[in-house]
């Protein structure tokens, strides 16, 4: 049986893997007008397999609509995840820049971390940044 612990993490990394394309198919949407399998392939530097069986996950889940040939396109449920995400990203972002890390780590780091801070956590990032650190 596995651990709470476990189960949290393997739960992480499937939100994970949903709020990364929703975010980059949303992202390829604002840039482009449509975003199609193979602009997440270039994203994500994965095979069109792999691309095709997220996006059939995504499309189970009722986070993208999408048919053979044509572009995938983002459901309100995806939308409101991409924008979830987005924000949680900005927050830890913006927090770790508050510590002193520099943009460009911070912007890389920012996007493992967003994903795994708990809410508590990441409520307490916000409140740093809104109100500055407890005394």
């Amino acid at each position: 049986m596995p651990s709470t612990n476990y189960q949290r993490t393997r739960s992480d990394h499937a939100r994970e893997t949903a709020e990364d394309y929703v975010e980059a198919i949303a992202d390829a949407i604002a840039s482009h007008g449509l975003c199609r399998a193979v602009d997440l392939v270039t994203h994500f530097a994965v095979t069109h397999a792999t691309v095709n069986n997220t996006i059939g996950r995504l499309q189970r889940d009722g986070f993208v609509e999408t048919a053979p040939y044509k572009p995938i396109e983002l459901t309100t449920m995806g939308k409101r995840l991409a924008a979830q995400a987005r924000r949680r990203h900005q927050i830890v972002e913006d927090f770790l820049i508050r510590l002193g890390v520099s943009a460009k780590t911070a912007a890389i780091d920012s996007e493992g971390l967003e994903h795994h801070v708990s809410k508590e956590t990441l409520d307490a990032m916000k409140k740093v940044l809104e109100d500055g650190w407890p005394t």
